[in-house]
C-alpha cells in the first residue's frame, strides 16, 4: 500500500514524499454518546486507517489530493485557512487539524505541503473516519513544521480543532486514535485525559458490520441536539439540587458535585425530570429565566429553532451507559468464567438504551443487531454516533466463519446496493495501534 501511495504521489507532484503519517479509525465497544457528558468510554483502534504521504514545500500553499477520485483536489494558502461549516467536504477535516496545530504554536509562517491521502475506513460509517483525518492532519502539520507534542496534547488539540467544522464531540475518537496500543482496548477518561489498558477476554472476536446507511455527524442536527439536551438536563438537575446551575455544563459535573453514585443519579433523574418532552417555555420556568436568555446564553446558534427537548430520556441513557462502561472494564479485569456472557449482556443493554432512550438508532441498525444475535453473537450494538453506520458484535471465535457467512446472506445478499459493498462492510477486527509517523529511509 505504501509503495502504491508513493508511486501515485510521484506521478501527482513530480517528486517523492518525505514522510508518511497514519491515524486509525476506532470502534467503540461500549459507552455511546457519553464522552461529551464527561464520562469514560471504552473504544479500541481498528486496523483501517487514514494514511497521508507528505512533502513539505517551499511555497506557502497546501495542496491536497486523494487516491479516491470521487474526492476532489484542493489547495489553499497556509496563512488563510477558511473552514466552511456548511459543507463537510473531506478537505475541511484536514484543515481542522492543520489550523489546530498552527493556532497552538502561533505559527506565523507555517510550512506549505503537498499531501496525498489514502483511506481504508468506510466513510460515514461511525468508525470515525473524519476524526482520524483530523488527527492525521494534525500529526502531518506538526512534523512538517518541526514541532513536537505528547500524544495526550495532540489528542486534546485535535478534539478542539474538529469543532471548527461544527461537531461538538467529546474527545473519544481523537484520544483513541493517538493513545491506542496494539492488542488492547482502552478505558479513556476525560479531564484530565488518560487511558488505561483493558484486556479483552480470549475466546471471542469483535466483528464490525456496516448497515450501509450513511450518517454524517457534521451535516446533521441530531447529534448536536443531543449534546444540547444533555446540557439542559444538567442545568435542570443542578437547579433542583441547589447547585450553581449556570456553571454546570455536563451531566458528570452534577454527579461529582453531589458526590453520589451513578445509581443514585438515576434515582435523581426519576425524581426531578419527567418523561414527556420539555418545551422551551417550561425549561425557562424551571430555571427562572426568560426565553431571550435561554436563546442567547444556553442554546447554541444551530439550536435556535428546536422547540421541544427530551431531557429525562437523555440523562437516563447517559448515567446508565456510564455505569455499563465501568462494569465492562471490571468484568475484563476480573475475568470470571462467564465473562463473555456478562459483556454480551452489557452490549445488548447499551443498544436498547441507544434505541429507546437516546433515539440514535435506525431500522437498519436494529435489524442488523437482531441478525447478528440470531446467528450467534453473544452481544451486539450500534457503534459510533448512530443514525446509520455500523454495529459491533462479540462473536465466539470458533463460530466466526459461520457467523460471517450467515450475516452476509441475511443482510447483504438480500439487497443489491449492500451486495456491492459487502466486502468492506463486514469484517472481524482486533485492537490496533495508534497514530504514528514514518520517514522514507
Amino acid at each position: 500500500r505504501l509503495q502504491k501511495l508513493k508511486e501515485m504521489f510521484i506521478s501527482k507532484f513530480g517528486s517523492a514524499p518525505k514522510f508518511y503519517a497514519r491515524a486509525p479509525g476506532r470502534v467503540n465497544l461500549i459507552g455511546e454518546h457519553i464522552d461529551y457528558c464527561g464520562y469514560a468510554v471504552l473504544p479500541m483502534a481498528i486496523e483501517q486507517d487514514i494514511l497521508i504521504a507528505v512533502e513539505p514545500a517551499q511555497t506557502q500553499v497546501v495542496q491536497l489530493a486523494n487516491t479516491n477520485s470521487s474526492y476532489l483536489d484542493f489547495s489553499t494558502s497556509v496563512n488563510n485557512i477558511q473552514i466552511d461549516k456548511t459543507k463537510p467536504q473531506w478537505h475541511n477535516y484536514f484543515l481542522c487539524g492543520l489550523k489546530g496545530i498552527q493556532e497552538h504554536f502561533g505559527l506565523n509562517n507555517p510550512t506549505g505541503m503537498n499531501c496525498l491521502l489514502d483511506g481504508t475506513i468506510p466513510p460515514s460509517s461511525g468508525l470515525s473516519s473524519s476524526s482520524a483525518l483530523v488527527c492525521c492532519a494534525g500529526l502531518v502539520t506538526l512534523r512538517a513544521n518541526g514541532k513536537t507534542l505528547s500524544k495526550v496534547e495532540l489528542a486534546e488539540i485535535c478534539t478542539k480543532s474538529e469543532r471548527y467544522i461544527g461537531t461538538e464531540g467529546g474527545g473519544m475518537d481523537q484520544s483513541i486514535s493517538f493513545l491506542a496500543e496494539e492488542g488492547t482496548a482502552k478505558l479513556i477518561e476525560f479531564s484530565p485525559l488518560r487511558a488505561t489498558d483493558v484486556k479483552l477476554p480470549s475466546g471471542a472476536t469483535f466483528v464490525i458490520a456496516n448497515s450501509c446507511v450513511e450518517m454524517n455527524k457534521a451535516a446533521t442536527s441530531h447529534y448536536n441536539i443531543r449534546v444540547m439536551e444533555c446540557r439542559l438536563a444538567t442545568k435542570l438537575l443542578s437547579k433542583s439540587k441547589g447547585l450553581e446551575w449556570r456553571k454546570m455544563l455536563r451531566l458528570h459535573d452534577v454527579q461529582s458535585k453531589l458526590g453520589v453514585s451513578l445509581e443514585e443519579m438515576l434515582t435523581i433523574v426519576e425524581e426531578v425530570l419527567h418523561p414527556e418532552p420539555y418545551s422551551a417555555e417550561e425549561i425557562c420556568k424551571c430555571l427562572g429565566i426568560s426565553l431571550e436568555e435561554l436563546h442567547s446564553q444556553i442554546l447554541s446558534q444551530n439550536m435556535q429553532d428546536v422547540s421541544t427537548f427530551k431531557l429525562y430520556q437523555r440523562a437516563k441513557h447517559v448515567y446508565s451507559e456510564a455505569a455499563r462502561v465501568l462494569e465492562f472494564q471490571k468484568i475484563c479485569s476480573e475475568a470470571p468464567a462467564n465473562a463473555l456472557q456478562l459483556l454480551g449482556e452489557l452490549m445488548k443493554q447499551s443498544h436498547i438504551s441507544c434505541r429507546e432512550m437516546y433515539e440514535c438508532s435506525c431500522p437498519e441498525l436494529d435489524r442488523l443487531v437482531d441478525i447478528c444475535l440470531q446467528f450467534g453473537a453473544i452481544g451486539s450494538r450500534l457503534t459510533g454516533a448512530g443514525w446509520g453506520g455500523c454495529t459491533v458484535s462479540m462473536v465466539p471465535t470458533d463460530k466466526l466463519n459461520t457467523f460471517l457467512k450467515n450475516v452476509k446472506k441475511a443482510y447483504y445478499q438480500t439487497d443489491g446496493q449492500r451486495l456491492a459493498v459487502e466486502n468492506n462492510s463486514l469484517f472481524a477486527t482486533k485492537p490496533g495501534r495508534g497514530a504514528l509517523v514514518f520517514v522514507e529511509a
